[in-house]
């Protein structure tokens, strides 16, 4: 509605510039600019190159929001900004940068976490989020298990992975098979012609000993090695590796863990809402896999659009405008870049 205030959202935890503008749970503009093929050569995030891609891409990004979105910096009631987790001199890009049109505009500045802001996207999606829900958090850096009883004011970590995350293990995989970075896309495409049934790949602490332990961790480094070991057999053995195969099975395995994960933190805490979100939320396999095993159980699964999966500027203003709907303060002028920010801490 017109009367809710206009939030304007700055991202540059990683190796995408984004700048989001929403009122309200109405999206007005998502200006992007990535850095991704500058990495890809690399094999992974070189965050000196991330930085400076930022340093070049901020202004112009910010400039094309604005403008998609028909208004000025003067019309923004609050600059809200993603001031961590992420890369640390990425990280300080944004949130130098919100400070200047902070001080600038004479505006209010949010400094949010970014996994919160990735459960927040999914309101323009799908509007309010009931709370409390179950949030699964899938990236290249985080698999994150959460409880959101109230999204403005913390949320409880359940489960994270205690060494590789989801989109870590894709992009890995993705390299043994020859296929480019990132490797969740590629694995994603290779998949749909492949048997997820070819190789049965093991699934990281779900044994019943490591369910004691870690209920709602999750590991993916021995299932990364489990692929490289299963592709240097064919090799040395002058087999062809079957490339679409191997990227069903790995694909399944990945899915498998998370949505069996995530549906039981729901049927234990009696929570009928899953929200999905991250990168690896844009993948096909996951986003059917959760909805069919919760529609057995009568869970709801939230899971916004691919665009908004991957790192935005619109997440990022979809949780300041959460933020200000629920009156929290703003933060103050000298909030940091804090690249190793806590779950529990959603604004700073």
């Amino acid at each position: 509605m017109a009367d809710e205030p206009l939030i304007l959202g700055i991202e540059t935890s990683c190796d995408e510039t984004g700048v989001g503008i929403v009122r309200g749970h109405t999206l007005l503009a998502d200006a992007l600019a990535s850095s991704v093929e500058q990495h890809a050569r690399f094999g992974g995030v070189v965050p000196e190159v991330a930085s400076r891609a930022h340093l070049e891409a901020i202004v112009p990004t910010m400039d094309r929001a604005l403008t998609s979105a028909g208004v000025t910096i003067a019309d923004i009631d609050a600059i809200a900004v993603t001031s961590g987790p992420g890369l640390a001199g990425a990280l300080l890009v944004g949130v130098a940068a919100a400070k200047g049109y902070a001080v600038a505009a004479e505006k209010p500045v949010y400094g949010v976490n970014h996994l919160a802001a990735h459960v927040a996207v999914d309101t323009l999606e799908h509007g309010p989020l009931p709370e409390p829900a179950i949030a699964l958090l899938v990236s290249g850096g985080h698999s994150s298990l959460l409880l959101v009883d109230d999204l403005a004011r913390g949320v409880t970590p359940l489960g994270a992975t205690i060494d590789d995350a989801a989109g870590e293990a894709f992009d890995k995989v993705a390299r043994l098979l020859g296929l480019p970075f990132p490797g969740g896309p590629p694995i994603d495409r290779e998949a749909r012609v492949g048997s997820a049934e070819a190789i049965r790949f093991p699934r990281g602490l779900t044994a019943p000993k490591d369910l004691a332990a870690h209920r709602y961790d999750f590991s993916f480094s021995g299932l990364k090695t489990a692929v490289a070991r299963w592709v240097e057999a064919r090799q040395r053995a002058g087999e062809p590796v079957p490339v679409a195969d191997v990227a069903a099975s790995f694909q399944e395995a990945v899915c498998d863990v998370l949505t069996s994960k995530a549906l039981d933190a729901c049927r234990t805490h009696g929570i009928d809402t899953l929200v999905i979100g991250g990168g690896v939320a844009a993948n096909s396999r996951l986003r059917a896999l959760a909805e069919q095993r919760a529609a057995r159980h009568g869970i709801r699964v939230r899971v916004p659009r691919p665009k908004l999966c991957t790192d935005n500027g619109a997440m990022v203003a979809a949780l300041g405008s959460h933020l200000v709907a629920a009156g929290v303060a703003p933060s103050r002028l000298d909030l940091p870049a804090d690249s190793a920010m806590p779950l529990t801490v959603v604004s700073v």
